[in-house]
């Protein structure tokens, strides 16, 4: 029988009455979908094909050769956990609709991918989501990219070795079009965070039992069903057992120095004074720089990271609605929109992201988030997201404003901001903050089962 990827149980992977459909579906999944692979070190290959015959025996040899499945992943991770021992290296492909032409597959094929922003591409869609105009993009985003290679490891030299393998490997009717690199940055206690030096990635829908039993759920159920990042594969050989996800795939390029201006502009204009002055940017972020999530506390510390709350009771006295945690995952409704993100901090810094430092010493450019989530629907997850809460100035409520980091669009409507944390007094009303991140190009990508990508 199918798969039910609308379970709301957990999966439990390696329970011995795991059905043999489940069991099908694991051993062809590719992995850092169901659970984050480790990834502290990160290659993004985009290539064109130019000739079915050699593209698809080159994602044949590649699937193959160097990349595992969900199920061996997650065995992995079982036995790092216990006995320490390392893993092997994360390989995985996304190819896009252009690809799927490319690769042999007629429009009429193509027509069964049941999304049609996947079917559209990122460049068609620029006006949905209030994206930059296409020919601002960078170059290796103008042009028609076929596939997408993703390596990561915890080390950056498996990461180096597997990469000048698979270039290596590509035949001489492909190109590679350009390269992404990533890195992961930490903070003193360990958490990963972005350039703007706030804890990332906390907030996650968890999908197997392990991961889920291990968070607190007294306000939020971290559980989430499959449906939210899995579609079967039409052109796998069983899509009833073989499963894919559509992969969004956009770099971010962050303005360091301006956001931390913003930062003491907005704590200036409230008259915040001492520690409260943090607030300013626990605002914006909807978290103190820690993790610590605003509407829980008026300030940071107590605890590792927190995300089993919820913001019922909290009328934006505390986290303002446009806070980007906030806008992104309201938490009381929603669940279905939401996407399993596996992106990488890019860019070369010398200054420490997470210190008090002056804005002046703050990259201004060329650093950012190569963002990447997985959806069970590029239309009703990523794009409504941006579409209809990030871009959305009326959302959650009227005049709530843009959200300060991702969202895009004229930012025209003035907003206010709470003096005083807790307290139903709010700031005169003041233009909203300038846009400092921005979207340098992107494109949409289907991640097929192993099952297709083997019997190419």
């Amino acid at each position: 029988m199918p798969v039910d990827l609308n379970n709301a149980q957990p999966l439990a992977w390696d329970s011995a009455t795991l059905d043999a459909d489940t069991k099908a579906m694991l051993d062809n999944l590719q992995p850092n979908i169901l659970r984050a692979h480790v990834r502290e070190h990160l290659s993004v290959l985009f290539v064109r094909f130019n000739d079915a015959a050699e593209g698809r025996a080159f994602l044949r040899h590649v699937a193959t050769t160097k990349m595992k499945s969900a199920r061996e992943h997650l065995r992995e991770v079982r036995d790092f956990n216990a006995k320490g021992g390392r893993g092997t290296p994360y390989v995985g492909i996304g190819i896009s609709k252009a690809g799927y032409r490319d690769l042999g597959h007629s429009v009429e094929d193509v027509r069964k991918f049941g999304d049609r922003v996947f079917r559209d591409g990122m460049k068609r869609r620029v006006a949905e989501v209030a994206d930059p105009p296409v020919e601002t993009w960078e170059r290796t985003y103008q042009r028609e990219i076929h596939a997408v290679i993703l390596i990561g490891d915890a080390e950056p030299e498996p990461v180096a070795a597997l990469r000048e393998e698979i270039l290596g490997e590509l035949p001489e009717s492909a190109r590679l079009l350009g390269e992404e690199t990533g890195q992961g940055m930490r903070n003193p206690a360990g958490d990963g965070i972005e350039h703007f030096g706030y804890v990332d990635g906390r907030s996650q829908p968890l999908f197997v039992k392990d991961e889920v039993d291990k968070e607190p759920k007294q306000h939020w159920n971290p559980a989430f069903p499959l449906s939210n990042v899995l579609v079967p594969d039409p052109f796998a050989p069983n899509p009833v057992r073989h499963h894919g996800s559509y992969l969004v795939f956009r770099k971010l390029e962050q303005n360091v120095r301006a956001f931390k201006e913003i930062e003491q502009e907005l704590a200036d204009n409230l008259g915040l004074v001492g520690a409260d002055r943090d607030r300013a940017g626990a605002m914006l972020i909807g978290r103190f720089k820690d993790g610590t999530p605003l509407t829980s506390k008026p300030k940071a510390g107590g605890g590792p990271v927190g995300n089993d709350f919820t913001f019922d009771g909290d009328d934006g006295s505390k986290c303002p609605f446009s806070g980007h945690i906030r806008k992104t995952n309201p938490r009381s409704f929603g669940r279905e929109v939401l996407m399993a993100r596996r992106g990488q901090t890019y860019g070369e810094r010398t200054d420490e992201p997470w210190d008090d430092s002056p804005p002046q010493t703050r990259p201004s450019g060329e650093v950012g988030l190569l963002f990447m989530a997985f959806n069970g629907s590029l239309l009703n997850q990523f794009e409504f997201t941006q579409q209809s809460w990030a871009d959305n100035p009326d959302f959650e409520n009227p005049a709530t404003g843009h959200d300060p980091v991702i969202g895009q669009g004229d930012r025209d409507i003035k907003v206010a901001f709470p003096k005083v944390w807790g307290k139903p007094e709010l700031s005169a009303p003041q233009a909203q903050v300038a846009q400092t991140v921005t979207m340098k190009g992107g494109e949409y990508f289907f991640a097929p089962s192993l099952a297709y990508l083997r019997n190419l």
